[in-house]
C-alpha cells in the first residue's frame, strides 16, 4: 500500500475528500443527482514551523478536522431542508443570503463547541466520576487509573454500537465505508471503478475511529502515572493533557497511515477492528458519491501509473 495522501469523511448522504488545502463534498440529492462542492481550506495556522511541529500538529489537525466536519456536514443536510424552506416561505420568513451565512456560521461555532464539551463530558469526566466510588475498596492509584481506563473504553464502544443501530447513522456508516473502499482501491494501484472499489476493505489505518480509540488506549498510560491527592486537581489535569494525548495519537496515526512495518500494523489492528462497527458495505450508488469526490481533489489516474511504473522496476 501507497500513502496517497487524502482523507475524507461521511457526512449525509455524501463523502467528503480533503487533498492538503482542497476539500470536495460530493451528495447525492433527493432527486438522485450528485452534486460536488470544492472548496479550499488553508488551516487554522498559517506558519509551516508551527503547523509541522509534532504532536502540535496532531491539535491543530484534530480542531480543523472538527469544524471541517461540521462545515461539510451542515452543507450536505442543506439539500434536505427543503421542506423548511418551502415552509418558510409560506410564512414570508426569507432569510438573504448574509443572514444564512451568518447564522450558519453561529450554528457551527455553536455545534463544535457543544460537541467537544459533551465528548469530554461523556469520555474523560464521567469515566472519572465513576472510579472515584472505587476508591473506597482499594488503595492502588494505579488500579484505579487502569479501572478509568477501562470504562472509557466501554463507554466509547457502547457508543458507537448504540449510535451504529439508527437509521440515519447506519446509512452514514454505509457513505464512511465508501469513503474508504474508495481511498484503499487507489493506495493499492487499483483503477477507480465501481467493481474495483467494491473489492477493496472498508477498514483504513488512518481513520478517525482509530485516532479515536487511540486517544482512549494512550489516556490510560498518561493517567497511570499522574498521581495527586486533590481529586479536583486530577481532574483539571486530565482536561489540560487532553490536547497533549491528541497530539501522540495523531502522531501514531500518521505513521500507521505511512508504515507496513509489522509492529505499527499489530498496533493497529484494535482500530481496524473497531472500525467493523463504524463502517458498513455500501451500494453501487454511495460508492459513485465517493468516487465524485476522490475526483475533484486528486489525480488518480496519475497517482495509479507511478505505483505501476514502482511496481514495475522493483521487479
Amino acid at each position: 500500500m501507497r500513502y496517497s495522501g487524502i482523507g475524507g469523511q461521511a457526512v449525509m448522504e455524501g463523502v467528503m475528500m480533503k487533498n492538503q488545502e482542497k476539500y470536495a463534498v460530493a451528495v447525492r440529492k433527493p432527486d438522485g443527482e450528485i452534486t460536488v462542492e470544492v472548496s479550499r481550506y488553508h488551516g487554522m495556522i498559517k506558519n509551516e514551523k508551527i503547523r509541522n511541529m509534532p504532536i502540535l500538529r496532531g491539535v491543530f489537525s484534530f480542531i480543523e478536522s472538527l469544524y471541517l466536519g461540521v462545515k461539510t456536514l451542515t452543507f450536505s443536510a442543506s439539500f434536505f431542508e427543503e421542506e423548511e424552506e418551502d415552509e418558510q416561505k409560506k410564512d414570508g420568513k426569507i432569510l438573504s443570503e448574509e443572514q444564512k451565512n451568518r447564522r450558519e456560521s453561529i450554528m457551527m461555532g455553536g455545534t463544535v463547541a457543544f460537541s467537544v464539551i459533551l465528548a469530554v463530558a461523556i469520555f474523560m469526566v464521567l469515566p472519572y466520576g465513576i472510579s472515584l466510588f472505587f476508591q473506597r475498596f482499594t488503595d492502588s492509584y494505579l488500579l484505579v487509573a487502569l479501572l478509568e481506563g477501562v470504562l472509557r473504553l466501554i463507554i466509547f464502544i457502547g457508543y458507537v454500537g448504540a449510535i451504529s443501530l439508527m437509521p440515519d447513522i447506519r446509512r452514514v456508516y454505509m457513505y464512511h465505508g465508501a469513503e474508504h473502499k474508495c481511498i484503499n482501491c487507489i493506495e493499492h494501484g487499483m483503477e477507480l471503478t465501481v467493481e474495483n472499489v467494491k473489492k477493496s476493505s472498508r477498514q483504513h489505518k488512518r481513520c478517525g475511529t482509530s485516532f479515536l480509540l487511540i486517544v482512549m488506549l494512550i489516556s490510560i498510560f498518561f493517567f497511570m502515572f499522574i498521581h495527586v491527592d486533590s481529586r479536583v486537581l486530577r481532574l483539571v489535569l486530565r482536561l489540560v493533557l487532553i490536547p497533549v494525548i491528541a497530539g501522540v495519537s495523531y502522531e501514531f496515526i500518521r505513521l500507521a497511515g505511512r508504515s507496513d512495518n509489522a509492529v505499527v500494523n499489530f498496533l493497529s489492528k484494535p482500530g481496524l477492528l473497531l472500525q467493523k462497527l463504524t463502517t458498513k458495505e455500501p451500494d453501487d450508488d454511495m460508492i459513485e458519491v465517493g468516487m465524485a469526490s476522490v475526483e475533484s481533489v486528486f489525480d488518480w489516474k496519475a497517482y495509479v501509473e507511478e505505483i505501476r511504473q514502482e511496481d514495475s522496476e522493483r521487479l
